[in-house]
């Protein structure tokens, strides 16, 4: 790629970050919400008739409950042992970055476990499932109103699905779970308009500090990832690529703090090249 084109798509992104209200100051300017347009739904209709119920009895579960060790103790894991994952602990990092504690008003917003702008919380939750207890392997969809899993179907090769869906990322494939979220886009836009997608961005952050964290407290290990091949994974969730899309992911698996070892050998490069 030559370096004049480089420069016009970094400069496309910096644009887009930079957007404020400023960029329409002069002009007028009103949300779909504003002209007082039908609301979207607060969450997507039920794909499957296979569910799960996962319940919310987290008292029992083997968890580091002091805040501060969890903070402190929070990285990420890219090496995982293959190990059991309880279903539980499933429900609770499903609960932790996407669970609805309350509904405001009589459909107007869900508050949930995660801050998002304008409580939209425009983000629906797909998965790959291997080795967890309960479950059959394959791909699933979370369901947060009813607090419940659907299965979608199997996978031929779920392991190459995970490679291929993170950009060839294999060390991904171990992990028990690897959390895909799409962005159901009218879901923001309706309140936020063309102001949405870079708030949208931010929103991604706080879903994924809070699998994180809810990941160090049982114990577990986990790591966001950017690199995802979209259009991939759409096609295989069965989403329309326009309306909705996945834009984000975060694998978490069993971890053993006997390999960290090899989690330092990710950043062995730093010590080769005197970075």
């Amino acid at each position: 790629m030559e370096e004049k084109r480089i420069r016009e798509i970094i400069e496309t992104g910096r644009a887009f970050i930079r957007t404020g209200y400023e960029e329409i100051e002069d002009e007028e300017y009103f949300t779909d919400q504003e002209l007082k347009k039908v609301q979207p739904p607060l969450v997507k209709e039920v794909m499957s008739n296979n569910r799960i119920d996962l319940g919310r009895d987290f008292e029992k579960l083997e968890a580091d409950r002091d805040f501060f060790s969890v903070i402190d103790r929070r990285c990420s894991h890219r090496v995982f042992t293959e190990e059991k994952m309880t279903l539980k602990q499933l429900s609770y990092l499903l609960y932790s970055c996407q669970g609805i504690k309350e509904i405001r008003g009589k459909a107007y917003a869900t508050l949930r476990t995660v801050p998002c702008g304008g409580a939209r919380h425009e983000f629906e939750t797909y998965l790959t499932v291997q080795n967890v207890e309960g479950l059959k392997d394959g791909l699933y969809h979370y369901l947060p109103m009813s607090h419940q899993l659907e299965f979608l179907k199997e996978v031929d090769d779920l392991k190459d699905f995970i490679s291929t869906s993170l950009e060839g990322q294999r060390w991904a494939q171990k992990a028990n779970v690897v959390f895909y979220f799409s962005m159901v886009f009218y879901r923001a836009e309706w309140r936020y308009g063309i102001f949405t997608h870079r708030v949208a961005l931010i929103d991604t952050g706080y879903i994924s500090e809070n699998l994180y964290l809810a990941s160090t407290a049982l114990y577990l290990g986990g790591c966001a990832i950017g690199a995802v091949n979209g259009k991939y994974c759409d096609e295989v969730f069965g989403l329309d690529g326009e309306e909705e899309s996945i834009i984000f992911a975060h694998p978490v698996g069993t971890i053993s703090s006997e390999d960290i070892e090899k989690e330092k050998d990710f950043y062995r490069f730093v010590k080769e090249e005197g970075l």
